[in-house]
């Protein structure tokens, strides 16, 4: 830079001409020679004339750059590379194909996960096993299940709507359709259906109860269950069964067979007391591919202890209610050919007149003890085999008493046998003692009392 005539700086790039600096001399073909002695080299910087070119050639490719990017710009030629680079709209991943690898821009959705029990195509399943459908990853809505025979089944969705649980029980021998609707989390929503069959009528299982609900018996009254099909998961059964007496006592079952079961607690049952039996069989699996079938409760009263003691040497039939005696009939009990079965034997049923015939205890025409066909009066039943309390024949009237001459039965006068036949009932209970006979069998009856309770009770 230099000064110029007014004494002020020259900017030499701005007034510095090049074509006045670098002619070409058309008519020698040569250049042309700078005149040094009229050019000021202190007003002329060298530096500036080497490189005021390069200077205005970087500048002119700046700009064109700028240019150029505003113009990309514009007209969407580079693309974004981040999310919200760019202010075109993005796709969803809610209107996408699921990815299977993780993206630039949007991350792995992954698919519901559903999970239905019983499975879909199940077959005997159990009817009183839960039903339920969850889901993972993912949330259910309207869920439904339906029986074969149109009949919804209720249940409940959770709030989170990840579980649904059928609150009602199924049906046997019924086949179900479930249907439902799953959402991913991008709000993809699946419709989906399944189906099973419950256990068929031929694994169904029953059961039937004695005292039977609301009936009012005596003292000595077991309970009894008959199964229908055999019982192998006798504990499970058991701990379906709950006993339980105002008296608040404490029972054992003790199982006979198969299929039949008894409970009684260790004493007598407190007279006017009542016992209640809640069952809880539905779906209990009996073993072999049986379940039961019901759930129900029975209730069944106790009345007065009533208990009577006959002795067939004293031959006297003796009566108290409440442990208060209150009265003492003579009696005829078995001989030494048919001796009466001892111990305590409940009383079972009662006819105002029971015909008896010979050929059912083996005996035949000819035989000094066959007494043919007959009717008698005011029996009551011991034994299912035939053992009664009952009113003695014409012929064996005058020997009440004095001696044994029966079959078993316990023989009465007709005051004695008339009494017992209006004033005990089913449950209560004779002993009998000083026979000859041996206990009646455990079929035979009910002969719970029998049996220790240590042994009843293992």
């Amino acid at each position: 830079m230099g000064l110029n005539p007014d004494g002020e700086q020259a900017d030499t790039f701005e007034h510095v001409d090049a074509a006045r600096l670098f002619d070409t001399e058309q008519d020698s073909g040569s250049a042309r020679h700078l005149d040094t002695g009229h050019f000021d080299t202190e007003h002329f910087d060298t530096a500036h004339l080497d490189t005021a070119q390069p200077k205005r050639s970087r500048f002119r490719k700046v700009a064109w750059i700028v240019v150029v990017c505003l113009i990309a710009a514009l007209s969407g030629t580079f693309a974004a590379v981040a999310p919200r680079a760019a202010s075109a709209a993005i796709e969803s991943e809610g209107s996408s194909g699921e990815r299977s690898e993780a993206a630039a821009v949007l991350p792995v959705v992954k698919p519901a996960t559903v999970l239905a029990s019983p499975a879909s195509g199940a077959k005997q399943v159990n009817p009183a096993a839960p039903v339920t459908i969850s889901v993972k990853d993912g949330t259910l809505d309207r869920v439904s299940l339906t029986s074969s025979r149109g009949k919804a089944v209720d249940g409940a969705l959770t709030p989170d709507g990840l579980s649904w649980t059928a609150s009602t029980p199924l049906e046997f021998n019924t086949s179900y359709t479930f249907n439902y609707t799953v959402a991913d989390a991008a709000g993809r929503a699946t419709s989906k259906t399944g189906s099973f069959t419950t256990v068929s009528t031929q694994n169904e299982a029953d059961a039937a109860m004695y005292p039977l609900d609301g009936a009012k018996v005596g003292v000595a009254q077991p309970l009894q269950l008959t199964f229908s099909e055999p019982v192998v998961n006798k504990a499970a059964v058991e701990k379906a069964i709950k006993v339980t007496s105002t008296s608040g006592q404490v029972g054992a079952f003790h199982w006979f067979s198969d299929t039949m079961v008894r409970y009684r607690p260790e004493n007598f049952w407190a007279a006017n007391s009542t016992v209640t039996v809640d069952l809880k069989l539905f779906g209990v699996d009996f073993g072999n591919g049986q379940i039961g079938n019901f759930n129900k409760t029975n209730t069944f009263k106790i009345g007065d202890k009533k208990v009577a003691i006959a002795d067939a040497v004293a031959h006297t039939f003796t009566v108290s209610v409440n442990d208060q005696q209150v009265g003492q009939w003579p009696d005829t009990m078995g001989d030494t050919r048919f001796p009466s079965a001892r111990g305590y034997l409940v009383l079972m049923e009662k006819y105002r007149v029971e015909h008896m015939d010979a050929s059912t205890i083996g005996l035949k025409p000819g035989d000094p003890a066959y007494y043919g066909q007959l009717d008698v009066n005011y029996a009551t039943r011991l034994t299912p085999s035939g053992e009664f309390i009952h009113q003695a024949t014409d012929a064996a009237l005058p020997y009440v008493g004095v001696t044994n001459l029966s079959h078993g039965c316990i023989g009465l006068g007709p005051d004695g046998a008339k009494w017992v036949f209006d004033n005990m009932t089913t449950g209560d209970v004779v002993q009998v003692v000083n026979t000859q006979g041996d206990y009646a069998n455990f079929d035979d009856g009910f002969g719970d009392w029998n049996i220790p309770w240590a042994q009843y009770a293992n």
